[in-house]
Parts: C-alpha cells; structure tokens; sequence
C-alpha cells in the first residue's frame, strides 16, 4: 500500500503529522479519519481501517491532532472545538491535494468530532462512527476527580490509559458546551453509526442517541463483542468491510477508463494478512476477498482461487444463456449454474499428464421452452468465453515489477 507522509497546519498553524494511505489501484474516494481520545493516527484499528480501504480503492488521510503523536503543539491548550478545527484544516490540505474527502470516519471522541465538523465541510456524502459518545463530556468521566482542581489550577495531570496528560481548563469549559444534536439534526450526510454492545469505555446508549438524533439516510451496524478501541484485527476487518459496502451506496466511485489494450481494467490481488492466506481483490469499483478453508490455513473469508475460477465459468454460462434467451425472444425465466471442480487422472492428455482439471456445470432452467429450445441453449452453453478460455488453454505472462 503506497503512504505519503506529511505535514499540514492545524487549526492554530502547528505542524500536524499526517499520513495519507493511498490504493495501489484505481482512487476511487477520499476518506479522512478522527482517531480517539488521547490516541493517535497509527492505534492498530486506524491502521487496520485505513489499509483495508485503501486496498478498495478509498484513500484514507490519518493524523495525530494538536499535541498528540508526532504533531506538534500543547495538548493541554487543545479543546473539542480545536480538534474540529484540525479537521477543517486536514480536509482543507486534501483539497490542496486534488483530493478533496467525501467521507468521514470518527472513533470514539473523533466520531463526535467528525458528527460536529461534518456540516461544515463541503462535499460530505458519508459520515461513519464507530463508538463515538452523544455527548462530548462523556470523556471527562475518565478524570472526573481531577476536574475540580482543573477548573481552579487552569490545569492538572491525568493518567489515561497509564499515561500522563495535562487537561486545560479550556477542554473542560469547551466539552461541556459541545452538544451534539443540532449538528446530527442537520448533518446533510448520510450517516453509518457502529458499536459494540458491550462497550464499557462508551456505552451502547449512545449510539442510540445519535443515531435518533439523525435524518434519513441512516444505518447501524452493531460490532457484536468488540472492544472500544477495536482491537482485535477481525473486528477492526470488519468494520472496514461494512464502511466500504456502505460507502459504494453514497459515494460517488465511478473507476477511470480502463488502459488500452486491457478493456476490463487491471485487476489488483494484495495481501490482506499476511500471516494468512486471505487477499484483497480490486477491480475498478468492485472489491471481494479470496482464502483458503480453515482445514488449508485460511480463516475462510472469500472463496479459493479455484472457487473464483468455477464462478467465474458458472457467471458467464448464465449470462450467455440469457443473451441468447433474450435475442431469440424465448420465454426463458431464470437460469441457475451449479460448478463442481476436482482434479481427475487424465488418460489421453497430450502432452501426456498425471492429473487434468475436470469441471462440471449443472443448468437449471425454468421458462415455457420447448425441448429444441432447451436442447439449443444446453449448447450455447459451451459458446461461453469462459468455456472457450479454460477448454482451449490461455498464455500467461509474468513479469517482476518494482
């Protein structure tokens, strides 16, 4: 996945470390993503997120907000409110790009922010929480007993998640004005809210609010038992996935022409785990997955390469049926294709061979057709170009490339 990493300034002029995930394919999209309370752009879930999309064709821009991470700045002067404006300033540095966002994605306090910021950003088609509080104070239940001392002192250290922070007065006064349903109320976006039911960082009720705070269109998505932080890799997968399914419905994700000489595209394989089996495939605006079985070594999670091969043979004897259905004025109703795949001893291949391919198809059809019309269509079966490929033998090329 290639990366451009870069600095933009936030919204009082600081530096702020960003990291822009780009598709090894066709872009498609822009996303920009708020990470958490205290976190930073390179939690694992971010990273996860960021490169699950980028391998379906949606760039993703992460950045650590004013005094966290590698941005500079003090985070004690920071406030909800200057975090929506680091991400005013991240989505004025896309633009300067070409690359202008049309969705948002927000973790836990950064889904609050990207629900206020939204509304003031042009060109948002999408906003996605995950985890994200109704309520911005909700964070200050992490330091509540410090809070007095905070509102007395200017400002006291916290220890959140084992670390040391400085809270500011600012944050406090700031995050306590920061209600969130006249900005939900007129978001102007339509929205994905998901979360884990047993959130115990931010309840589940939240999401509830938020998401009968919102206009039509609106989804929810519960992240059955994840943790807050999206931890673990099948979960942060996941919720990758269903943003990128969603985001096809309310993104525009028209793919470039395709180059000369290649009139379907160029279809990208990449691996998405590495310590498995499991690959991203892109072609275009489609996205699907491959593995192998779990008795293999996958985690099953797309089909083998020989599952792909048998549909795409199964796919194409359909729609060659139908075309020649279709331009013949049969009453054909519905055309189904069962593929069945084994490797067989072969007997009289030449060049002479232990084990061939064998692939089996069976047609169902149903429609008002006479048996010469059935008979008919049973042989325009065999005219399907995936037919002609695997029956007469393709050449295949293979370069190396940096």
């Amino acid at each position: 996945m290639p990366t451009d990493r870069f600095t933009f300034p936030g919204h009082d002029g600081d530096a702020l470390a960003a990291q822009l995930d780009l598709p090894d394919g066709p872009h498609l999209a822009t996303a920009l993503f708020a990470h958490c309370f205290t976190c930073g752009k390179d939690i694992p879930a971010a990273r996860r997120i960021s490169a699950r999309l980028a391998a379906m064709g949606i760039a993703v821009l992460r950045f650590d907000f004013t005094g966290l991470g590698h941005s500079e700045g003090e985070f004690e002067n920071t406030s909800f409110s200057s975090n929506v404006g680091d991400l005013k300033a991240a989505c004025a540095a896309l633009g300067e790009r070409g690359m202008a966002p049309s969705l948002l994605i927000g973790h836990s306090l950064g889904g609050a922010a990207v629900l206020r910021a939204a509304s003031e950003m042009a060109g948002i088609k999408g906003v996605v929480t995950i985890g994200a509080p109704f309520d911005p104070s909700h964070v200050t239940q992490h330091f509540d007993d410090a809070i007095p001392k905070i509102l007395n002192d200017g400002v006291a250290e916290v220890s959140l998640a084992g670390r040391p922070f400085l809270i500011g007065r600012t944050f406090v006064e700031d995050i306590a004005k920061g209600a969130l349903a006249p900005a939900i109320a007129n978001l102007n976006a339509a929205l994905l809210v998901m979360h884990a039911p047993l959130d115990d960082t931010v309840s589940i009720a939240n999401a509830a609010e938020i998401f009968g705070a919102a206009k039509h269109p609106k989804s929810f998505v519960t992240l059955d038992d994840a943790d807050h932080l999206i931890s673990r890799s099948e979960d942060a997968e996941y919720a990758a996935g269903i943003t990128a399914a969603w985001a096809t419905r309310y993104l525009d994700l028209a793919s470039p022409a395709p180059p000369p000489g290649v009139p379907e595209g160029v279809l990208r394989v990449r691996e998405a785990d590495p310590a498995g089996f499991l690959q991203d495939i892109q072609s275009g605006a489609h996205h699907l997955l491959a593995d192998e079985p779990e008795c293999y070594g996958g985690t099953n999670k797309g089909l083998s390469p020989y599952g792909l091969i048998s549909a795409g043979l199964g796919a194409c004897t359909s729609m060659t049926i139908r075309m020649y259905a279709r331009r013949k004025g049969w009453p054909l109703e519905t055309v189904s294709v069962d593929v069945r795949h084994n490797k067989v001893h072969a007997q009289d291949a030449d060049p002479p061979a232990d084990r061939v391919d064998h692939f089996v198809r069976d047609i169902r059809l149903t429609g008002a057709l006479s048996a010469d019309q059935r008979e008919r269509l049973l042989q325009i079966a065999d005219k399907c170009p995936v037919h002609r490929s695997l029956e007469h033998g393709a050449t295949i090329e293979t370069r190396l490339t940096e």
